[in-house]
């Protein structure tokens, strides 16, 4: 294609220079890498948002972008494999989320962009230097400073007055999801409970745990993360047939049976992941952009589980929720 034709299926558009400019100069297009360690079923609605946010903005893949995407189905390995096939492919921008993927793709491309739509305290595990000024090549949306952990014990107390002793589930292999669960753990302590944790570090540790935690626990929280994610269903029927009510962090689980979830509104994270990437491409540096905080939360509710588990929920937190499932 030359470079007037190219320019034009472009729009036309001056702005959307820079980083096209240099693909033009190569003769092809700049390449989004999408590395997600989860699943590609689980995956799907997220990637399916950021790409119809990037057509938004002029952004068609196939037209004046390319978009590769790998999956590393919750396996921890998998993360340095599909960087280094994005490293071999010479992606121009990374996109993931959780420190495992970002810090896999930093090792494989250290001077290439990384956008991460979401992950759970990227200043305390080293992936950005601050949330205003990220330095370096990485910049996205976090967790970090949203209480959680605390909004969790607080669901948890009002469905289950009689709340004595909780636990949470992490992949220990993933220092964001092992940073969350602290944040759970001192909730829960501040709030007069007692604590337990069950660390993970692949889908063959989840039966084991579950295991260990019949008769220790009231409630659980699953700390959302790639692993607990894309094992899900496994820990669903899990928590029900342990009859231990349950907590998540993102709305798929109760969706899928899970008892409730609390937390930000994935897709919107993955539509505004786009608005970062399409910053990048016009030149902007991940250095000079902050990294932003979820803005959208949502509680999801399902009724059907709680009766199995013989829970009333009250109608003061049903009022409250975005989603009841019945």
């Amino acid at each position: 294609m030359r470079r007037r034709e190219f320019l034009g299926a472009l729009g036309g558009s001056a702005a959307l220079m820079p980083f096209a400019a240099r693909a033009v100069s190569s003769g092809g297009m700049p390449l989004i890498g999408i590395l997600s360690f989860g699943g590609v079923e689980a995956q799907r609605p997220r990637n399916d948002a950021f790409l119809q946010r990037l057509k938004e903005m002029g952004w068609v893949d196939g037209r004046n972008v390319r978009v590769e995407l790998r999956f590393g189905d919750g396996r921890r390995e998998r993360a340095d494999e599909l960087a280094a096939e994005f490293a071999r492919l010479k992606a121009d921008i990374i996109v993931t989320a959780g420190v495992i993927s970002i810090l896999a793709a930093k090792r494989a491309m250290p001077a290439t962009p990384i956008v991460f739509a979401i992950t759970a305290d990227p200043v305390g595990t080293g992936v950005v230097d601050s949330l205003a000024h990220p330095g370096g090549t990485i910049t996205g949306l976090s967790s970090q400073g949203a209480d959680y952990g605390g909004k969790q014990v607080d669901l948890l107390r009002e469905i289950l007055p009689y709340l004595r002793r909780v636990g949470a589930i992490a992949n220990a292999g993933s220092a964001g999801a092992l940073s969350e669960m602290r944040g759970f753990e001192s909730a829960a302590k501040a709030a007069g409970l007692e604590f337990s944790r069950f660390e993970i570090r692949s889908a063959e540790d989840i039966a084991p745990a579950f295991e260990t935690m019949r008769g220790r626990i009231d409630a659980l929280d699953i700390v959302p993360d790639p692993l607990t994610q894309a094992n899900r269903q496994k820990i669903i029927a899990l928590a029900r047939e342990t009859r231990i009510p349950a907590s998540y962090g993102s709305r798929d689980n109760p969706s899928e049976g899970g008892l409730m979830s609390f937390g930000p509104n994935q897709i919107d994270l993955y539509r505004r992941a786009a608005e970062l990437v399409d910053k990048i491409l016009r030149g902007a540096k991940p250095a000079d952009i902050p990294v932003e905080q979820p803005t959208r939360f949502e509680l999801v509710v399902n009724l059907k589980t709680a009766k199995e588990l013989g829970l009333t929920i009250p109608e003061s937190l049903l009022a409250r929720a975005d989603e009841v499932i019945e």
